[in-house]
Parts: structure tokens; sequence; C-alpha cells
């Protein structure tokens, strides 16, 4: 009977089997990247036979494969170019648990940021840290339906080293529909024109959004899970996040601020910490979005009141 024959793939009563990571299924290539023991000039095939850099990894992947990052590598971007993924389909997964996961330092300028101009990047597993006053956001979305954003931490060296977004977009309406971030966790250090997790500038279709933990330190009045600054999200699913800020006013809702009024969805099973006693997890202004089963509280160790009010 056929065994593995790794890292070529894998073979089951002599049908080949293709690997999955995290639901990650590999599907056209796989290289590999390790940027303590790998080489540019080798063939990244393989674990054993790894490429050094993972700007050098996007250059040589095809459409729809798959580049592994080894445990303790570690990844500088210093500006807004520095790493661009452009090839449609790539998967970039990060390999081991906790503190051994791969890290991405976003440092020098604080335009850092890694660039998705792509349809369905996936982005798993890393530990992507902020080094630099004010960075605007850890992912910047151009065209790039189908951004998938998995299981990744976002840490800052300081309260003046952090972020302001982790993920945004200003392009055109739709061009970031299919958003997909779930089990991503966030501890904010920043006080000062932090804003949200995912800040858009137009309306995007079928965002899933979901079991995502966004703890910060700031004071600031403004959504901490989501803001649409302009248009509306279409058939919007948000369920299980926990998000939790030090401001004292929630005007622009304590979880999603959208303004735009034909918003549709579902936004459930949610809860919101703050310090205000009379904030709302939905922006007021917001249209079309069904609430059932979210719970905020503006005070320390209260359980948390249900919001929007049950219906009768």
């Amino acid at each position: 009977m056929p065994t593995t024959n790794f890292p070529n793939g894998v073979s089951s009563f002599g049908v080949p089997v293709l690997p999955t990571l995290g639901g990650a299924p590999l599907t056209n290539g796989t290289i590999f990247v390790d940027t303590v023991n790998g080489v540019d000039a080798g063939t990244g095939n393989g674990p054993t036979n790894p490429y050094q850099t993972l700007t050098y990894a996007i250059s040589q992947a095809a459409a729809n494969s798959t580049i592994y990052v080894m445990p303790g590598s570690a990844i500088s971007v210093s500006s807004a170019t520095a790493l661009v993924v452009a090839t449609a389909g790539v998967q970039i997964i990060g390999l081991g648990n906790e503190n051994a996961r791969p890290t991405i330092t976003l440092n020098t300028a604080n335009t850092a940021t890694i660039a998705i101009n792509a349809a369905n990047i996936r982005i798993q597993n890393f530990i992507i840290i902020a080094n630099f006053l004010s960075i605007a956001a850890a992912f910047t979305l151009t065209t790039a339906k189908g951004f998938t954003l998995v299981g990744n931490e976002f840490r800052e060296t300081s309260a003046v080293l952090n972020f302001l977004n982790i993920v945004k977009s200003t392009g055109a309406a739709n061009t970031v529909d299919d958003l997909f971030v779930q089990g991503n966790v966030w501890n904010g250090l920043g006080t000062t024109s932090v804003n949200s997790f995912i800040l858009t500038a137009n309306d995007i279709n079928n965002a899933q959004v979901s079991n995502n933990t966004v703890i910060l330190a700031r004071t600031a009045d403004a959504s901490i899970l989501m803001t649409v600054t302009a248009g509306v999200l279409t058939n919007f699913q948000c369920g299980g996040n926990i998000a939790v800020s030090k401001q004292t006013a929630t005007t622009a809702g304590s979880l999603i601020n959208v303004t735009g009024t034909t918003s549709t969805g579902v936004v459930y099973n949610n809860y919101a910490g703050t310090l205000t006693t009379t904030g709302d997890l939905i922006y007021t202004g917001t249209v079309g979005l069904y609430a059932f089963n979210n719970y905020v509280t503006g005070v320390l160790a209260s359980s948390g009141w249900l919001r929007p009010v049950a219906d009768s």
C-alpha cells in the first residue's frame, strides 16, 4: 500500500490527497519560507528547501498557490510597498503555535502596511506587530474581493507604537466584497486617534466578521469592530465577537457604525464593554441590520444588558 511521499504529496490507497491547514487547502503549488534557514536562490518547494524572504516567495507564487511560513520566522515591513500580495488566490499560512508563530513587524513609517491588491487572498496564523507611531492599518485593501483574515494576533509595542486600524479599504464600492474576518485578536495599547478593527470607505456585500476579540485602551467615541464611513453593508453576518474599549461615549455605536440606511444582514451573539452606561451596540442611524442576543455593559464587573432591547 502506498504511503506518504511528503513534501510532494500524500496518497491514501494510491489516491493523491491534498493536505489542508485550518481549512486552507493546498490548491496550485506549495512554497515554504524560513527567514532563519532559507535561501532565496533555492527551490522553496519544501520545509528543508525554503526560501528566505516572504516577498521573494510571493514573487514566485502562481495563482491559487499556498505559502507556508515556518515557525520562528521574522518578517519586517517598512513601507506601503514592501509587502504587496497581488496574485489572486494566494494563501499565506503561518506555522507554529502561540509565540512560535511567525511574526510580521510593521516599522519605519506610519504608512507601512501589508498591501492586498488581488482577489481571494488568505492570511492566517501570524503575530503582526506595530512598531512605529500610529500605523494607519496593518492591511490595506484595494481591489481585494474575498480577502480572508483568520486566526492572527495583532500586538503593539507601546501606547504610541500602535495600529489605528487593522483592515482598511478606501476603494470604490464593492471592491472588497466577500470579506471574511474570523478568530483574530487585537490587543490595542494606543489611546489617541485609534479607530476600528475594520475601516471601509464604501459598500461591502457579503462580509462575514465572527469570533474576533478586540480589546482597546483608546477612549475615543468610535465603533470598536467596524466603521463604514460611506455606503452600506449588504448580506452582512456578524456574530460571536468580543469588543472592549475605554471609551466613555458610544454615539457611533460601540460595535458597528454604518451610516448608510439600506444595509441588510444579521448581528448576533456579540459582547461589547465600554465605560458608558448609555451606549448602544450599533449606530442608531443604521437601518436594515437585524440584531439577536447581543449584550453591552458600561460597568466593570457587571453583566451586560441586552441591546437593542428585545422585541416583545
